[in-house]
Formats: C-alpha cells, structure tokens, sequence
C-alpha cells in the first residue's frame, strides 16, 4: 500500500513571512501586512488562469491539520459561536485536526469539513489526520508556526512554497530556529506577483 504523503504548502513574502505582527479578527493576517498581500496571485487577472494548478493543490488532500491562530483569533476561537474564518461550507471538505491548548468538541460543518481540536501535540495530530485520510495525502496548512513545528519533526515530505516579490521585515517566520534542511527543487513557475517552487524535503 502507497505510503501518505505529508505536504504543506504557504505563500510568503521574499523575506519568509506567513504573517505579520498583531494578528487579530479585523487584520487576520497582521497590521504590517495589506489584506492581499499574500493572495492577490490567486485572484488578480490577467495571471490567475496561470496559477490553476497551485490553487487546486492547496486543497489536495484527505485531511488537514492547522494551527488555532488559522482557525480563529485569540479572542474569539475558543468561544461556542466561533466555527472559523469560511462561514457554513468550509472550502476543506475533509477532515480538519486543529492543534489546541483548549478542549473542544468536534464542528461538523456543511459539505464534509468536521474541526477536530487536538491538545496532546503534533505526533497526534499527525496520526489521526493519516488515519482519517485514507489513501489521500495530509497536507499541513499553517500558519507558519505549525509548519516549523512539523519540519522539525521531520514529518513533511513535499513543500510548495508560493513566494510574493515584497518583503515586510517582521511577523511569523517560516523556517524560523530550525535545523538544517535539505530541499530539492522539483517544479519552478511564476509570474510577476508569484514564485511558485515546489521541494522534496530529503531526509
């Protein structure tokens, strides 16, 4: 049987950051970042016709894991109302392990996507989403923290990393403290609001 692959994949600015500084409800991705810094290549014409199998690839997956800055603000994800950023229908349809300091009951949600909220660390989280995913693949969603944690570990096997030419010199960085990695190119595209370049990570 196929093994699952773990991927991840995240849009980052030249100098390698997910998010910015102040992260919150009304500035999800931080007061240093526009509201389309990091997405105005999946939407702005004329090029978003070039970048259809990136966006396809985001949601590529049997199940997901994310971190609970992704899944709500600070001040709003732990309360009963609070269901995430996507309103009734999720674009996940799938199964979403989100890793908590909190215990919560499951969120079922319109069109497949149930929140499951994981206290026990990222080895767990990873375990079930593997299990719930069946023969698809995983796929770490991020922010950029969550990836870290799973580089680290060692536990992702594909990277694709969406790189927008602005730099912004603060916020949550990807590959921030980490080891030594080893990355292989394996597919290099753009345009002129994107780099797209997807790795092997060799282990």
């Amino acid at each position: 049987m196929a093994k699952t692959k773990v991927t991840s994949g995240l849009t980052i600015t030249l100098d390698g950051f997910g998010a910015g500084l102040n992260q919150g409800f009304d500035k999800p991705f931080g007061d240093n970042f526009d509201s389309d810094l990091l997405d105005r290549w999946m939407f702005e014409e004329p090029e978003k016709h070039k970048h259809k199998k990136e966006i396809d690839a985001i949601l590529d997956a049997g199940a997901f894991i994310m971190g609970n800055n992704m899944f709500g603000p600070q001040d709003r994800r732990g309360k009963p109302e609070w269901k995430g950023w996507w309103g009734d229908n999720p674009p996940y349809h799938a199964p979403v392990f989100v890793l908590s300091h909190t215990a919560r009951e499951p969120i079922e949600m319109k069109g497949g996507t149930t929140f499951y909220f994981v206290t026990d660390g990222i080895e767990s989280a990873l375990s079930k989403a593997k299990e719930a995913a069946g023969h698809g693949n995983v796929k770490i969603m991020g922010g950029a923290n969550t990836i870290n944690q799973y580089l680290a570990a060692g536990s992702i096997d594909e990277l694709w990393l969406h790189i927008v030419p602005v730099t912004v010199g603060a916020g949550t960085r990807l590959f921030e403290g980490l080891p030594d990695l080893k990355l292989e190119p394996t597919e290099i595209s753009g345009t002129s609001v994107v780099t797209h370049i997807r790795y092997n990570i060799l282990k």
